[in-house]
């Protein structure tokens, strides 16, 4: 065990993270010269074109240093705050973390939040300073953020570039001198901590787990304690860029297990694994189920793909265990399925994979969060609210509680203006301000979640000019004054586009939607009225106007009243065309509720 090192890189996106993985691989002689390529640990295409890492992935490095063999065990972590569980179920599982700061951009919000996780799990950090080879790299500068941010001496802050492969063997040698062996009893019952799960189509989930206490065996009957399943370990064994089977994992490795489970749903990141005969009393602490933040419809273009649409999204759900649906039906698109996703990235991701992987071309409804809503009958019991037409009768409802989240936002200070005016305009309420330079300031705003689905990330990048970093954590439910604004398109309502508001924002947000719709929808033989509605009131208004024949064409002179009759035999057809006529809605109508600013 004294030779076994476990550690995880946690950075903000785009600090090179990945690149530096890479690197290490290379120095360790990990992979062969053929095996390279850029972001080797990111096996999903979507991961290498947007340069991010959606999943976490767990290697094993051999290193001779000083004359002894170690073995580093580097378990990569997603950069994005989407996915912070699965970062902190990571942390879990390692003993130190190198903590990756950009030269040129300096501490962003997601470092902080990773940085503070690694120090409640009492991780030995080791600074680096990333990216030192740019022209644009502010190195004693940054250097002394990160001092100040940790508390510890300049020289520790290793300078390194995992581009051009400055300071990689100095980031090795500290590995091994500054992170700790792996604490654990190889005499007590087996306790494992599981920190990720991947599908295999041919070999069911394989399990990737971390030994705390005891050893797993080939053939062993073990137990995962948060659903009280038992199995056999068919193969266990440790993680190269291929899988190396083993008899046994002991104390303190990380290795992979194959028990031919096929519902992905069955092994849950952060569970515990015992011996089934010999049980641990203790559960690793920290489990707990992954709640969706954010709700959508998901429907086919064609209903006929209904079915198809099913499969796709339980073959992706093995892959991806956060993702939540439940079968809904719709008015205006007939059947689909509401799903939950971890935040609005998650959201984007899924839509692309099942369109670039099962060829799926889907609608997605006006995403939402999940409500409280409490009926006067029954004033303590919530009900819970993830579509807005699950909202019950306004004269039975008692209250309605949402989400809030507390978000922290690093920016420059030119811009701190423009950020308050854009988190108030979000129903934010600032609850601390801190210069952490004089150039750089920390805001912290308690705001509701359902305002920073929309396009506030986006607008925060435009309103800073790309320097804010924002990042976020739930708080709990607050009461607060919401409405359901249903939007109408000839008379008829349109449920996949209604949406639960706060009622200052409800009539400005209707009337920008109504004003949206009226450009993207296309002109009919007959007048389309558009209307935002409260309940029985309508807030906004507009008409698309119909396609006129010019039925007067050929009356050339002579009395009005022949003109007359004609304009009013085309009026009489143009209403009894409106009661049978059907409104097609293009997918972009869809999509423009959430761009509404633009």
């Amino acid at each position: 065990m004294k030779n076994i090192r476990n550690f995880c890189i946690i950075a903000h996106i785009d600090h090179g993270k990945s690149t530096l993985a890479d690197r290490l691989l290379d120095a360790t002689g990990t992979v062969t010269d053929r095996e390279k390529q850029a972001q080797l640990l990111d096996t999903m295409d979507l991961e290498r074109e947007r340069g991010i890492t959606i999943k976490s992935h767990a290697i094993q490095m051999e290193y001779v240093y000083k004359g002894e063999n170690y073995i580093l065990n580097l378990i990569d972590t997603p950069g994005h705050v989407d996915f912070s569980y699965e970062v902190s179920r990571s942390i879990a599982a390692c003993e130190g973390a190198l903590l990756i700061v950009d030269a040129a951009q300096s501490i962003q919000a997601q470092t902080i939040s990773n940085l503070y996780l690694a120090l409640e799990n009492d991780l030995e950090i080791i600074p680096v300073l990333n990216k030192v080879d740019l022209p644009s790299a502010n190195v004693e500068e940054v250097t002394d953020d990160i001092v100040d941010l940790l508390g510890c001496k300049a020289e520790e802050v290793i300078p390194a570039s995992a581009k051009t492969g400055i300071g990689i063997d100095e980031i090795l040698s500290a590995i091994i001198e500054r992170i700790p062996p792996p604490k654990g009893n190889p005499d007590e019952s087996l306790q494992a901590l599981i920190f990720d799960s991947v599908y295999n189509p041919f070999r069911g989930v394989e399990t990737y787990f971390r030994v705390l206490n005891g050893e797993i065996r080939k053939g062993q009957q073990i137990q995962f304690m948060a659903t009280g399943k038992n199995y056999f370990a068919d193969e266990v064994g440790t993680l190269r860029l291929k899988q190396f089977p083993r008899e046994v994992i002991k104390t303190g490795d990380v290795g992979y297990l194959i028990t031919g489970i096929k519902e992905a749903k069955e092994v849950k990141v952060g569970d515990t694994i015992t011996d089934a005969k010999s049980p641990t009393v203790n559960m690793i602490e920290g489990f707990e189920d992954v709640k969706p933040m954010v709700f959508a419809g998901i429907y086919p273009v064609d209903t006929e793909d209904y079915e198809e649409l099913r499969n796709s999204m339980e073959k992706l759900q093995l892959n991806d265990a956060s993702l939540v649906f439940t079968p809904e039906s719709s008015m205006a698109l007939g059947f689909g399925f509401r799903c939950g996703f971890l935040g609005m990235l998650h959201l984007e991701i899924i839509q692309e994979r099942l369109e670039r992987e099962f060829d799926m071309t889907v609608i997605t409804t006006v995403p939402n969060v999940s409500y409280h809503a409490f009926s006067n009958k029954d004033p303590e019991v919530p009900i819970l609210v993830n579509n807005p037409s699950d909202l019950p009768d306004p004269s039975k409802l008692n209250r309605v509680e949402e989400p809030y989240i507390k978000a922290t936002i690093i920016t420059k200070s030119d811009y701190v203006g423009s950020i308050m005016s854009l988190c108030i305009e979000k129903r934010g309420e600032i609850t601390n301000q801190t210069y952490l330079t004089t150039e750089r300031v920390e805001l912290t705003f308690d705001m509701p979640l359902a305002e920073i689905v929309f396009d506030f990330y986006d607008r925060l990048k435009t309103v800073s000019k790309g320097y804010a970093s924002f990042d976020y954590s739930p708080i709990g439910m607050r009461q607060s004054h919401l409405v359901k604004v249903d939007m109408l398109l000839n008379g008829n309502i349109v449920d996949a586009l209604s949406a639960l508001l706060h009622r200052d924002n409800a009539y400005d947000i209707g009337k920008r939607i109504c004003e949206k719709l009226h450009k993207l929808i296309p002109r009919q033989q007959f007048d389309i009225p558009i209307q935002a509605a409260i309940g029985a009131k309508i807030i906004a208004r507009e008409t698309v106007k119909a396609l006129r024949k010019d039925v007067t064409a050929k009356c050339y002179g002579g009395d009005i009243s022949r003109k007359r009759k004609l304009l009013e035999k085309q009026k009489k057809g143009k209403k009894r065309m409106r009661q049978v006529g059907n409104v097609e809605i293009p997918q972009e109508a869809f999509m423009a509720v959430l761009k509404l600013n633009d």
